[in-house]
């Protein structure tokens, strides 16, 4: 049974290592990260990667979250579809969602990564297209406004990018922004899981051949 993994351009270093750990490796379709900031377009996307896959593939793995619900509207062909239950990239680069929600109670966490920085869009790029478009006051104006539940910038480190050159990098942003910069641990181990299984139904939605998915199956996760 060939398996082929789309992924997410944001989580590509992270699913490319974790390939590496457990020595799985299959053919990847990588879909850029800007589409998140519209769950239709990336749902359209999906669907056209999904009637594009050559006939023999017996299994897709997704390497996203949630993502706005993009999934919901899926149909899968004659092949079995996995997803991880992540509400976003976040949970599954922190391992459980439970622990994102205490770290959010602990104190207001805005995310960063590598991957996100190197996206077509991230809350940097953003701010300096405010900063050009606006003026320097009203763009820090507006930032506070889209920050004021946020104190801190958190970025997490999966073990799969230099931490010393990012942290350079988004503490200055941190800075900029007003924000306390933390790095916090991350894991690869449901990406590790999404290649080798077991699929249990906690961590993993399983879509049968020739079903759609909804928006009831993406429930909030468990673990």
């Amino acid at each position: 049974m060939e398996t082929v993994l789309i992924g997410c351009r944001t989580l590509e270093r992270e699913l490319r290592e974790a390939s590496r750990r457990t020595g799985v490796c299959c053919p990847c379709v990588w879909i850029e990260s800007g589409l998140h900031n519209v769950p239709a377009r990336l749902t359209d996307r999906l669907a056209r990667e999904l009637e594009r896959l050559p006939a023999g593939v017996g299994r897709v793995l997704l390497g996203f979250g949630y993502c706005g619900g993009a999934a919901a509207g899926l149909t899968t062909g004659p092949y079995e579809l996995i997803l991880p239950r992540a509400d976003d990239c976040i949970t599954l680069m922190l391992g459980s969602y439970r622990r994102r929600l205490e770290m959010m109670r602990e104190e207001g966490a805005y995310f960063l990564t590598q991957g996100w920085l190197d996206g077509e869009r991230n809350i940097w790029e953003e701010f300096l297209y405010a900063r050009r478009r606006y003026g320097e006051k009203q763009a820090r104006r507006i930032f506070a406004s889209m920050l004021s539940h946020y104190s801190r910038l958190a970025v997490v480190d999966t073990g799969v990018s230099d931490m010393e050159q990012l942290g350079q990098t988004t503490e200055m942003i941190a800075r900029e922004l007003g924000l306390r910069h933390q790095a916090v641990s991350g894991t690869l181990s449901l990406f590790e899981r999404l290649l080798t299984g077991p699929w249990d139904d906690a961590h993993f939605l399983t879509a049968p051949p020739f079903t759609t998915i909804t928006s009831d199956d993406l429930g909030t996760p468990a673990y």
